[in-house]
């Protein structure tokens, strides 16, 4: 019962495959549909050859001159009848050998003194009514006569002692078409096979090496990023090799950070949260009020550190993200005016000065996200290490094609020997421990990368302290 369900689903299973398109296929078909235009070309090469022949060298013309040429010396009108009835006879038999010419050929000899017809074949004398009587006037000539619907090709020549006619249906364009077609057609298919036989060949044996290239990829483990080891020694394999080796090596790059990553955010948030479950156990077990409440203090401050950190590790993640998304049309300066308002109350509770320098309205097309993330993280940053009753100065212009934004302090600053460390994720410099992340100005590299710009660090105000720098291209249509 179960051999039909077997074969059927053996039958479809080889059909999907022979439906599966292949490289090997393609070639072929290729050569063949190349093929095909060879032969079109040859045949249309053959009718505008046809086409001039008959126009400008027509073969009838020729073959009736030498005809009547060759009937000068008799002038025997049964002799002269006899010749013309059998080479009409010859023409004939020889055009339905070949075949290639439709109806038949019908010759008309005459008496050029005294018009008398010496020799006509079966036919002819219906045609004559259609056709002019010009025909016969001096010279020779080719026409196109109509007669009883078709039309005609016709010669007429004639000598001192005789007039020849000859009259042949007109070949059709359409029927030269058809047997130049099939003349043509037994050359191409005997070539066929010795030109689809090593093209056939060719391609397969060309496709080894990229198909052993394909079995060392996938007899790979799923956690080998290591160099294919393909060496290829065909030049265009060369290319898709070096690909995937930096391939691989962009992807174990990104392993490797994202592991990195993930080891060094476990142990940021290690601390926070030894400080909660800490903190959570004195206020469960203290019986003293004081100690309670600066438990509870300790563990707000936990819970608000950790907070912050799994928020930066977000942006952080998403600004890796390799979807970015689309440049939305901004008002930067006012946008600016509200994440400085957000900063204001921890600026006032420590007596810093904020302060903006930037136009009433500033629009332009960017990344909002990643700017947002600049910004705020720059400004965080300014306000966290700058000491009380310091200043913090903004500022945002645009030159040209590029958006500048400036957050300067007077703080500490951060030493020269510091300063190529900053921008690393999770790095905090001396007397900054207890404070931060260590992942604010890593945010802010990576977001500016991401929106093609570049940030610097230079000197804070009045030659104090610390500024960041960060320009950034925006489209001319911004």
């Amino acid at each position: 019962m179960t051999r039909p369900f077997s074969l059927s689903r053996h039958l479809q299973t080889t059909w999907t495959k022979l439906a599966e398109p292949t490289l090997v296929r393609r070639s072929v078909v290729s050569v063949t549909v190349a093929f095909v235009l060879v032969w079109a070309v040859l045949l249309s090469y053959n009718f505008i050859n046809y086409k001039h022949t008959i126009t400008n060298d027509p073969g009838l013309l020729k073959y009736g001159d030498a005809l009547l040429d060759s009937l000068s010396p008799i002038n025997d009108p049964a002799q002269a009848a006899a010749a013309v009835s059998a080479t009409n006879h010859w023409v004939n038999i020889r055009r339905r050998q070949n075949g290639l010419l439709p109806g038949v050929a019908m010759h008309e000899l005459r008496d050029t003194a005294t018009g008398q017809v010496v020799y006509s074949p079966p036919g002819l004398e219906e045609l004559r009514i259609a056709l002019p009587e010009q025909l016969y006037a001096s010279g020779s000539s080719i026409s196109e006569p109509l007669a009883q619907g078709q039309r005609y090709r016709a010669y007429t020549g004639h000598n001192a002692r005789w007039t020849l006619r000859i009259v042949e249906v007109k070949r059709a364009d359409a029927h030269f078409l058809q047997s130049s077609g099939r003349n043509l057609l037994p050359y191409l298919l005997l070539a066929a096979p010795f030109v689809l036989l090593p093209v056939w060949l060719s391609v397969r044996n060309g496709l080894r090496p990229l198909q052993r290239l394909a079995r060392l990829i996938a007899q790979r483990g799923k956690d080998d990023l290591q160099p294919v080891g393909f060496n290829a020694r065909h030049r265009e394999l060369k290319p898709l090799e070096q690909s995937l080796d930096h391939l691989f090596a962009q992807l174990r790059q990104k392993v490797e950070r994202e592991r990195a990553f993930v080891q060094d955010a476990a142990h940021e948030i290690r601390t926070p949260l030894a400080v909660i479950t800490a903190q959570a156990h004195v206020m469960a077990r203290s019986p003293i009020e004081e100690e309670r409440m600066q438990a509870q203090a300790h563990l707000e401050q936990a819970i608000a550190r950790t907070s912050h950190l799994a928020q930066q590790l977000l942006d952080l993640a998403a600004l890796d993200d390799a979807q970015r998304p689309a440049p939305r049309d901004l008002d930067v300066a006012q946008w600016l005016r509200g994440a400085l308002a957000q900063a204001v109350p921890d600026a006032m509770a420590r007596q810093i000065e904020l302060s903006l320098d930037a136009p009433d309205t500033l629009p332009a097309r960017l990344d909002q996200p990643a700017f947002e993330s600049i910004a705020h993280n720059l400004i965080d940053n300014a306000v966290r290490y700058t000491p009380s009753g310091g200043n913090v100065a903004v500022a945002l212009w645009r030159e040209g094609t590029a958006l500048h934004l400036s957050v300067q302090d007077d703080g500490p600053g951060i030493a020269a020997t510091e300063q190529t460390h900053v921008f690393e994720r999770f790095y905090r410099g001396l007397g900054h421990a207890a404070n931060g992340s260590g992942l604010g100005l890593a945010i802010v590299r990576q977001a500016v990368l991401r929106m093609g710009g570049q940030v610097q660090i230079g000197a804070g105000l009045n030659g104090r302290g610390v500024g960041f720098f960060v320009s950034i291209p925006l489209p001319h249509s911004a």
